[in-house]
């Protein structure tokens, strides 16, 4: 490969990477909030509410993520009363589109982890709040959530690894992020190798990194699992005394 070709490759599709990160974090941040309403909707105990949860996920989490995005950059326009609407000056932008149809795919997904998650929460810990004279939204902020999103963590680590990945969707709305920016050198230099590759190793970078943070995050949130780790030190320590 020509390795000056792929220094100048990368140094022009670095300027997506903003982009890139803008539509996959800000997905999942919106796309958090909105699954965590829709796990809680699925642990109501209301039916109505708990079948109108189901078939969002499966709607979203059975359509592909594409099919969506195109639904709603090409098809809501089609409406006059969406064109009418206070929404229309985010609607006609490529780009709130791509974060809408991202925030509703991986929100789809996110509620069943979260809900997983929620459901894995021992009830013990739950009755024993009670006893201790906690209110329901007490129990629920000081008690299940931690525990529940403690569990959900390395599963929702990989759903935002994958919507980092979803974000290459958005050039096919005309999104100049990383691959858009990428599609339109290899339409000019019909070098698809060398591009590609300058690509996907922007992705692996962004990923290790989110990998990283993740992992920090996990070990911060489980002391228990590095008083474990303490304890071979202290034995040892103890044996060599």
């Amino acid at each position: 490969m020509d390795i000056q070709f792929l220094q100048e490759t990368l140094l022009l599709l670095l300027p997506g990477i903003p982009l890139t990160l803008a539509l996959a974090f800000g997905s999942v941040l919106l796309g958090f909030f909105l699954a965590l309403a829709l796990a809680l909707l699925r642990q109501s105990g209301l039916r109505l509410l708990d079948m109108i949860a189901r078939a969002y996920v499966f709607i979203f989490r059975g359509s592909p993520l594409l099919v969506q995005m195109f639904l709603i950059y090409y098809g809501l326009g089609q409406f006059p009363a969406v064109r009418d609407s206070l929404f229309w000056p985010l609607l006609r932008e490529p780009y709130w589109c791509a974060l809408l149809s991202l925030t509703l795919c991986t929100a789809a997904y996110a509620s069943e982890i979260i809900r997983g998650g929620l459901q894995s929460v021992p009830y013990g810990q739950i009755e024993a709040a009670w006893s201790c004279g906690m209110t329901r939204l007490q129990v629920l902020r000081r008690i299940v959530l931690p525990v529940a999103l403690r569990q959900a963590l390395p599963a929702y680590g990989n759903e935002m690894i994958s919507m980092v990945k979803s974000t290459s969707l958005a050039s096919i709305i005309t999104l100049m992020e990383v691959t858009g920016i990428a599609a339109g050198l290899i339409a000019e230099t019909y070098r698809a190798l060398e591009v590609f590759t300058v690509a996907g190793a922007i992705y692996l970078a962004i990923n290790l990194v989110l990998t990283r943070l993740l992992q920090w995050l996990e070990y911060r949130l489980t002391p228990h699992l590095r008083a474990q780790k303490s304890v071979p030190l202290v034995k040892h320590s103890r044996q060599a005394s």
